[in-house]
């Protein structure tokens, strides 16, 4: 059984990371979420979940502006044939989160640690970044140094790439 919000709040406290959560109407996409969030301070995030032929599978967290390439990220990470967006049953049995609610915050589910995380370096331009606590009729307000703290308390020592630049290969 994928961990609850309330789950993650509790581990959130337990590490000592001060965050503030905000209820809203349920959103899937980033469109939605500018329209019904209301004003919340910090960086706004898409992210998305990918695997490629080999099935290794990435979770990439990005600023919402941000266009992303798939292929030349598939060439930046190094993955196998092309990039696809994971399935629905598969992102329930990863990070036991349903499409429109994906957020770095579900690596709490990811118990055999099976995804790679990927964090867009623009999220750090700002103190504060705001994601979906597990469901997608709230997002989480927590400082960018606190989601790294939490991230490596997981077991993730997260890759950073600027989406704001052109993605190479190095």
């Amino acid at each position: 059984m994928p961990k609850t919000d309330q789950d993650l709040y509790q581990r959130l406290a337990a590490l000592g990371i001060d965050h503030k959560t905000t209820e809203h109407a349920p959103v899937f996409t980033v469109e939605e979420s500018q329209q019904l969030r209301g004003r919340l301070d910090g960086a706004h995030i898409k992210n998305l979940f990918l695997r490629d032929r080999k099935k290794r599978m990435w979770l990439c967290t990005v600023l919402e502006d941000r266009e992303i390439d798939l292929k030349a990220l598939r060439k930046r990470l190094g993955a196998q044939g092309s990039l696809s967006f994971g399935a629905p049953d598969l992102l329930m049995e990863v990070l036991g989160v349903i499409p429109g609610s994906v957020t770095p915050l579900a690596v709490v589910n990811d118990t055999e640690r099976q995804v790679t995380v990927v964090l867009d370096d623009g999220l750090f331009e700002e103190d504060l970044v705001n994601c979906h606590p597990l469901r997608n009729d709230r997002t989480t307000t927590l400082r960018g140094e606190d989601l790294l703290r939490f991230l490596r308390a997981e077991g993730y020592e997260p890759e950073r790439i600027d989406f704001g630049q052109p993605l190479t290969d190095a």
